[in-house]
């Protein structure tokens, strides 16, 4: 520990998983930290709030994947409890039930990918189709989430990836396309084919059990977030919500020495960015100082994609199968999920009801309509994958609209993706969004860099432990073969392989 008139002073820009994960550890190690979040409480669009007749809300229900090792571990560190068993999911068309997924953890392991393939339950999409996926193995095993691998990848489509390994049309539309809308939140065309290998990859192909998942048993703010504060602020760490920065202050040495919210300058000897693109790139338009940076200008090439919470309560118990669920076809270009709040959150176990959360991503066309024009539309798609949503009456709900509020793999968009350092010498970058070659996705990703940008703030300063970061669980034996082997036959043979191969 450093001794309080030797304290560094860092200051961490926005309360996300990145932003609290650096702070947390900062504050652990002595360093004066101070969190700044733009919003009115720490989280941002994770964390959920109160409504004003006291109802529980939130930015969207965020699930917690199998391989989420270090998001686990901090919470086994919290010593909470806020997850719910592993779940099953199922996945909806307009002609009703497409797929059941079963808990892969329970069932015999099989060599990666073949118990993804053979123990979900696909109730229309022939055998044929399926086994139309068998030469995408070999994207799989070529993308090996390095930077070669994403340069190689990222200026192609996924649905041109999928094409030209001989994907079905049929397969695409009805399987790897859903998995996008709901996993990238954009359709095939307006995908990164290096995104959708590295997120097919982590959440679904690399081991049996990833694709199983939990989900919190309230708000992550409530549940996660809270809890996390106070231990934060019980080791030193301040947390002030409100607080929107607009500069950097650097001095003649390359070196940012405070952070500008408004009138107020925070003293830094490090600085660490924890927010989305869209925060950044709004941070970016009031500061001269980032201006300066061509690689802050272009973060202004990077976009983000429109969402749509919903969460109606509706009069009646109403049979859902089973408690989360992903939706596709219903609008051309748009994907949705509804979850059963009744059976994973503990505050509505006993509502006489039915409380339901329903997101919309890559939502353009539903953010101009008004709540009274939304709320038949979710009831009407609600009804066609259960039918006892037909009779019932919704008697009360939430609409939240968060127009560019997740992170767009667009293809091509690698390249004005920031690492964690920057051309600043004591600048730092973390978010889902941040180049890593950790491999993880989602909000483990964005923790894990948050991890990372404070180790790489104490390696500078010089001062602290660095965090411990769990790695992604190994590449099975096959696989590690089939990379080392491809790496042979790519040093020898670059000069025959399709085009888009290669570097």
């Amino acid at each position: 520990m450093v001794e309080a008139s030797q304290q560094k002073n860092v200051v961490v820009v926005g309360a996300g998983w990145a932003g609290l994960g650096a702070t947390y550890h900062l504050a652990k190690q002595g360093y004066n930290v101070t969190l700044l979040e733009a919003g009115p409480y720490p989280g941002g669009l994770v964390a959920g709030w109160k409504t004003p007749g006291g109802k529980s809300v939130e930015a969207g229900i965020h699930g917690f994947w199998y391989p989420y090792r270090n998001i686990f571990s901090l919470i086994n560190e919290l010593d909470i409890n806020p997850f719910t068993t592993w779940t099953r999911s199922a996945q909806y068309s307009p002609a009703g039930l497409e797929v059941e997924s079963p808990i892969f953890q329970e069932l015999p392991q099989l060599p990666a990918p073949l118990g993804t393939f053979l123990y979900t339950h696909f109730q229309r999409l022939p055998l044929i189709d399926r086994l139309s996926a068998l030469p995408l193995l070999y994207a799989v095993v070529d993308f090996d989430n390095s930077d070669a691998a994403w340069r190689r990848y990222d200026s192609v489509t996924a649905r041109e990836l999928f094409k030209d390994f001989g994907v079905s049309a049929r397969l695409y539309r009805d399987a790897f396309e859903p998995m996008l809308l709901v996993g990238l939140f954009a359709p095939g065309e307006q995908c990164s084919a290096a995104a959708t290998l590295g997120m097919l990859y982590y959440f679904i192909l690399a081991h049996q059990p990833n694709f199983d998942v939990v989900w919190c048993r309230g708000t992550v703010g409530e549940k996660i977030f809270r809890p996390w504060v106070e231990k934060i602020e019980k080791a030193g760490g301040k947390v002030l919500a409100k607080h929107r920065v607009t500069d950097l202050i650097i001095d003649d040495q390359n070196r940012a020495t405070g952070v500008v919210c408004g009138d107020q300058v925070f003293n830094a000897d490090a600085v660490i960015f924890a927010v989305g693109v869209t925060g950044m790139k709004k941070i970016v338009s009031s500061s001269p100082s980032l201006q300066n940076r061509e690689e802050f200008r272009n973060l202004n090439n990077l976009g983000a994609i429109d969402v749509l919470a919903t969460r109606l309560w509706f009069d009646r118990k109403i049979d859902i199968p089973r408690p989360s669920n992903a939706c596709f076809g219903f609008d051309a270009t748009t994907g949705w999920t509804f979850f059963d709040l009744n059976a994973l959150h503990d505050e509505y176990h006993d509502e006489p009801g039915t409380v339901i959360e329903a997101d919309f991503y890559h939502a353009n066309q539903f953010l101009h309509l008004s709540d009274e024009e939304i709320i038949p539309i979710v009831q009407n798609y609600l009804a066609t994958c259960v039918p006892g949503f037909k009779q019932a009456k919704v008697i009360d709900s939430s609409v939240i609209r968060l127009p560019n509020a997740v992170t767009h793999f667009a293809p091509g968009s690698y390249r004005y993706m920031l690492p964690a350092r920057t051309s600043f010498a004591n600048v730092f970058m973390s978010g889902d969004w941040i180049i890593n070659r950790h491999g993880s996705w989602s909000q483990e990703k964005a923790y894990v860099t948050g991890l990372e940008a404070a180790n790489f703030v104490m390696s500078y300063l010089g001062e602290g432990q660095p965090a411990e970061i769990l790695s992604v669980h190994e590449d099975e034996v096959h696989i590690k073969i089939g990379r080392s082997l491809n790496e042979i036959v790519r040093n020898l043979s670059k000069s025959i392989l399709p085009n888009f191969w290669l570097p």
